[in-house]
């Protein structure tokens, strides 16, 4: 079946009715479906709390997984080994409803899916008392993680674009391909810190910058969801995770305390989901595994509760992480029983227990025996039960399965796909302007290294069904023009780059040893040796479990591949190296030696296609550094707004990273100049234009991402001594000057003080805008009090 137009009525935007669910022919199990006039949803949603018995009431709460992989007891599966789904046990399982049924894309592709999820909802209509839909949810970090869903450059890759446009289009196009397919949520965007790289969630992250990922995170929200309250059949529900302070783990191990004080916690990490909510309007929040000051975030009431609804006004729903709930028993140790952990994370404000209930059964006896106030319970089914309405499933939970295939991963989404992996490559060093390669000089080019010849995707991916490995894009872009030999030079690990598998071999020495002696040959033959280094799946990836690692206590290339660049360095030819990995590793040698080096991350499936274009000069590089690249471990942490005091030298070496936060050169030059205030003094609450003139000083056509910082000059609390507080990301024509303007005032200037209230206190600041954050041009800016 298709979409119904009444989801596009704009009507609808006002109120939504269940004309449908009324007219539609129903089991006799279904006759007391309520049939409503047109209402506001808020008394829609009472109305139906209001006909619902506890257990129905508790089943809205649940999820259910129906993957035979999964660890989920097999008695709760009402679909059989090949996902087929078997109503006879429907009956016994959902015969109250249900709340949430995770990632059905699961071993489905989008016709399959769409086929599946129309099969439950006409089930859950016709057969449950009261016919209230289920709501589907995906994982959607850079793209639907389901076969054949468009994948694009990873979290990361995806802030090092600096674009929060590029970022809401694919975005809205990742929401268009699961919501064809049958799902209304997506578990994205990960709005986490990246304050240690050590953390294998890294590239999970859009950086370590708070300023940065809040803006990164509002496009990604926006793209999501779309415009307005009501969220059409094209658009999904967005969830902000993984609320909160997970993205500095103590020793940079996964789900690890993030014990930081009130101030810190406040000022950086919880501000980007303080955006989300209150300027995208996200519509669920999922809380994280780890604790702050001792108590873990599933029974954080202060955290889910008083700061995130009573605060910021938040009405959404908040979803468990994955087991997250029986972790407050099983890891955390403040449960003696899952009973006690349901009431814990129901109390504090967990809505939904995901992916499937351990826990959350026994609400029902709880409220029962008077240990849970069935107020409580009422209030979390009626923040789950809006949300089906916000989404239309009242109206028509349907889809058309021959669009989810017409839709998925569309050559408009490759060409989306495209552009953001040309757009997230960074330029880090380019000595005497080695790149671009030109075609004409170069032969016989050789690609040599462990990411060269396998697509590499990232962390939660799935096969898109295509995809192009940089060495095939180089032989895409020079075709018969040249002799492209490769190497695989050595091996990151002997394991392959499975996300999901257990058991990691890292890369043998002497099964190296010759890999290398190999490429060596190889290069010897060729003009230029491009070298595609880096990590993989497994070597920088979420440490779910203690058999599963993916934390390093060391940022150094593994599997010898410094000393593969070496030996190809020794045979005095050309060295590019292209780096693909999860987090910034500490390429010494190789920043040092290497005359040109391109950062990749994980670029999605037509990352290949946009190395190539780089490469060889048919795109300029213009993405920029969305976190800073360390020299050792023994630096973090090292992002770049550290206070005054933070950073004296070590002995024998320096405190100063490789690249610093904000970094990305490009094959055109810019100059920047002219820094200059609409006034030089304001009032703490008035507003300041700056401007600025960038040129691009170069004959070729480039892009540049212009940033704006401030730094409190004397402040009764000590603040870092820089902020990004702005950026654009322009595109500069060969000797264009643009005139670049940002707006300065209290939401840029202020902070909380002593008593923890927010102001803008008079005096100086420093205004400095360039093309990263050590490359500054400044001004003064003076903030005066009132006489």
């Amino acid at each position: 079946m298709g979409n119904c137009p009444a989801t596009r009525d704009s009507g609808r935007r006002l109120f939504l009715s269940l004309a449908l669910c009324c007219s539609m022919s129903l089991g006799a199990a279904a006759q007391e479906t309520p049939a409503y006039p047109i209402l506001p949803v808020e008394q829609r949603v009472s109305d139906l709390i209001s006909r619902m018995t506890l257990e129905e009431k508790v089943a809205q709460l649940l999820g259910t997984w129906q993957n035979p992989d999964s660890r989920q007891d097999q008695s709760h599966m009402f679909v059989d080994e090949q996902g087929v789904f078997l109503p006879d046990r429907a009956a016994v399982l959902l015969k109250h409803g249900m709340g949430e049924v995770s990632r059905p894309s699961e071993h489905r592709g989008p016709r399959e899916m769409a086929e599946f999820t129309n099969t439950l909802q006409k089930w859950m209509k016709e057969n449950t008392r009261l016919g209230i839909p289920v709501l589907f949810h995906e994982e959607c970090l850079h793209g639907h993680v389901a076969p054949k869903g468009t994948s694009y450059p990873q979290a990361i890759a995806l802030a090092s674009t600096w674009d929060p446009g590029l970022v809401h289009d694919v975005f809205s196009a990742t929401a268009a391909e699961v919501r064809a397919r049958g799902a209304q949520q997506c578990l994205a965007p990960v709005l986490d810190l990246a304050r240690d790289p050590r953390w294998g969630r890294t590239e999970e992250t859009y950086g370590e910058d708070p300023y940065l990922v809040s803006r990164i995170g509002v496009a990604a929200v926006e793209g999501f969801q779309g415009n307005g309250l009501f969220i059409d059949s094209s658009h999904v529900i967005a969830t902000l995770k993984h609320f909160a302070v997970h993205g500095q783990p103590e020793g940079g191990t996964n789900v690890a305390p993030g014990n930081y004080s009130e101030r810190v916690v406040r000022e950086y990490f919880l501000k980007p989901f303080q955006v989300g909510v209150e300027e995208g309007h996200a519509q669920s929040v999922m809380a994280s595994y780890n604790e702050i000051d001792g108590i873990p975030s599933h029974a954080n009431q202060h955290l889910l509760t008083d700061i995130l609804r009573q605060e910021w006004d938040f009405n959404g729903i908040v979803v468990s992480d994955y087991f997250g709930i029986d972790d407050l028993r099983a890891l955390h140790h403040v449960a003696a029983n899952s009973a006690d952990a349901a009431k814990m994370a129901l109390e504090a404000g967990v809505d939904v227990e995901l992916p499937a209930a351990d826990a959350y059964h026994s609400l029902v006896g709880q409220v029962r025996d008077g240990r849970i106030a069935e107020s409580t319970l009422d209030r979390s089914v009626a923040r789950v039960l809006r949300e089906k309405f916000l989404t239309g499933l009242f109206d028509n939970p349907y889809v058309d399965p021959g669009y989810a295939e017409k839709i998925t991963n569309s050559p408009e989404h490759q060409q989306l796909a495209l552009q953001a992996a040309r757009e997230a490559i960074i330029l880090l060093k380019n000595q005497n302007n080695l790149l671009p390669l030109d075609k004409a000089k170069y032969k016989r080019i050789a690609v040599i290294g462990p990411n060269a010849a396998d697509l590499h995707l990232g962390g939660y991916s799935n096969n898109p069904g295509r995809g192009v490995s940089v060495l095939q894009g180089i032989k895409d872009k020079v075709g018969a023009n040249a002799e492209v030999l490769y190497s695989l030079g050595c091996k990151i690990t002997e394991t392959p780059p499975d996300w999901d598998a257990d058991k990691v071999i890292l890369g043998d020495p002497a099964l190296n040893a010759k890999r290398i002696q190999d490429a060596v040959k190889v290069a010897q033959k060729a003009d230029v040796a491009i070298l595609v280094l880096g990590g993989n799946e497994q070597t920088s990836r979420e440490a779910w479990a203690t058999n599963h690692p993916g934390d390093r206590d060391n940022l150094d290339l593994l599997g010898n591949q410094d000393d593969l660049a070496k030996a190809i360095l020794a045979t005095g030819k050309p060295v590019v190296v292209f780096l693909l990995h999860g987090r910034p590793n500490s390429i010494n040698y190789i920043a040092e030696s290497v005359p040109a080096i391109l950062e990749g991350w994980y670029l999605g499936q037509e990352g290949g296609t946009a190395a190539a274009d780089v490469l060889f000069g048919d795109h300029n590089p213009g993405g920029k550094l969305p976190i800073t690249v360390p020299r050792s471990v023994g630096q973090l942490p090292d992002y770049y707004y550290q206070k005054p005091s933070a950073k004296r030298e070590y002995l024998g070496t320096t405190t100063k990273p490789l690249y610093p936060f904000g970094w990305g050169l490009s094959y055109s030059t810019f100059k920047y100049e002219h820094l200059r205030l609409s006034s030089e003094s304001i009032g703490t609450a008035g507003q300041v234009k700056v401007s600025v003139d960038i040129t691009n000083t170069s004959k070729v056509r480039g892009d540049e991402v212009v940033q704006l910082y401030i730094r409190d000059e004397v402040s009764s609390v000590t603040r870092p001594v820089k902020e990004l507080r702005g950026f654009r990301r322009i595109t500069l024509a060969p000797g264009e000057t643009r005139t670049v303007e940002f707006g300065v005032g209290p939401s840029e200037l202020s902070f909380l003080n002593r008593e923890m209230h927010r102001v803008v206190e008079p005096g100086s600041f420093k205004i400095m805008v360039g093309g990263n954050s050590d490359d500054l041009i400044d001004t003064t800016l003076n903030v005066v009090g009132k006489p």
